[in-house]
């Protein structure tokens, strides 16, 4: 059951952004899952089939627009909070006085965060 929720959740995250700018945002999201299940069906793969279908029924029941850019926001604000800790956690280890590769490791956590808002920020503009 795990693995299927693994699954709804990573095809909800799937979807491009392109696609979502679209007129009918949850069209984009239903035909992008439809295109996944038709890619798994190809590959006989029946779990992620069982598992695309079952995202597929509840973006049918439960998608609008307005729960797509609400979730975006989520996303946006969740981004932000992780920067801020990132940075947190840098700052920190320059005051402690970490050595290089402490520094560099917190220093890459801080840029890829940079770089997951940035993706955040892009896909929920894409939705207005």
């Amino acid at each position: 059951m795990k693995a299927v929720t693994s699954l709804v959740l990573f095809v909800a995250c799937l979807c491009p952004a392109v696609l979502l700018a679209q007129s009918g945002a949850c069209d984009a999201k239903r035909q992008s899952i439809e295109q996944e299940i038709t890619y798994a069906q190809a590959h006989g793969n029946a779990s992620r089939v069982q598992g695309l279908q079952t995202a597929l029924a509840q973006v049918k029941a439960h998608c609008t627009d307005a729960s797509l850019r609400s979730d975006a926001e989520q996303k946006v604000a969740k981004a932000q909070q992780k920067v801020v800790a990132q940075e947190q956690e840098l700052a920190e280890a320059r005051e402690q006085g970490k050595g290089a590769d402490k520094m560099a490791d917190r220093q890459r956590k801080v840029d890829d965060a940079h770089a997951q808002l940035q993706q955040a920020m892009m896909d929920a503009e894409a939705l207005h």
